[in-house]
């Protein structure tokens, strides 16, 4: 089976081929995951997918179980996973439709359940976090956006913020000063839990609008769902080349 995955939005699956049925079985020893992961085509490579809002889009990213779905990916063999996140961006380089790449992150986030080390079965480890997102995931997309020319730009700090509001101006001049240039809701507990679970793990966020305060009209979704629906070519031509490369 498969050892590549991709975490993302619902919206998301619609642009992926399946190549077979969704598995039955969703619930793990941490509850039901978000959606049964489905089988997706990436090019002539096969990956899981998982909608991490669920199907239709209802789960609020401080109510989605990260544990169940990292623990039913790696159940299923992924050892590889790419997750596609929606951010604000905060550096005002950073413009609607961009395609970034993540190489750190601060967690603003409180409430979740943010580790597997959460009870007397599973033994307490302290992971090594100081590069959230390094690994040969991270390594295969630099090499697969450089081959199709894919403007993929590099070394993003994730503020992840608690949701699902948007976030006030001061909160985002907060985060600035803190050295985030990206906001997002879901990065975390995701990314740790894929740590600590031995997976392979790096994001591709998709600057949807600009953050409060960097722009002076208000944020309008509407505008964030066209941003979105036109990147998703993009990120969809990116990950068949890093299934590639992986």
């Amino acid at each position: 089976m498969t050892k590549l995955a991709i975490i993302g939005g619902t919206g998301a699956l619609d642009l992926f081929h399946p190549s077979g049925p969704a598995i039955e079985n969703t619930v793990t020893r941490w509850g039901p995951a978000s959606m049964a992961p489905v089988p997706v085509d990436l090019g002539s490579t096969q990956a899981w997918f998982l909608a991490r809002h669920g199907r239709p889009h209802h789960i609020p990213p401080h109510r989605i179980n990260y544990r169940a779905n990292i623990e039913l990916l790696q159940t299923l063999g992924a050892r590889h996973v790419v997750a596609i996140n929606a951010v604000g961006g905060i550096a005002p380089e950073l413009a609607a439709g961009d395609l970034v790449m993540p190489d750190q992150l601060i967690d603003y986030t409180w409430g979740r359940d943010h580790s597997f080390s959460d009870d007397a079965v599973q033994p307490l480890r302290h992971i090594e976090f100081a590069q959230p997102f390094a690994g040969p995931a991270g390594d295969a997309l630099r090499r697969a956006a450089a081959r199709t020319d894919i403007d993929l730009q590099l070394g993003a700090c994730y503020g992840v913020t608690q949701g699902p509001r948007l976030e006030t101006a001061a909160e985002i001049t907060r985060l600035a000063a803190d050295g985030c240039t990206v906001v997002g809701m879901t990065a975390m507990p995701e990314a740790a839990l894929a740590r600590e679970a031995g997976l392979d793990y790096a994001s591709v966020c998709v600057v949807a609008n600009p953050a409060a305060r960097v722009d002076a009209e208000p944020i309008s979704m509407a505008e964030i769902h066209r941003v979105l629906a036109q990147s998703m070519a993009s990120v969809v031509r990116l990950l068949e080349a890093w299934a590639e490369e992986m």
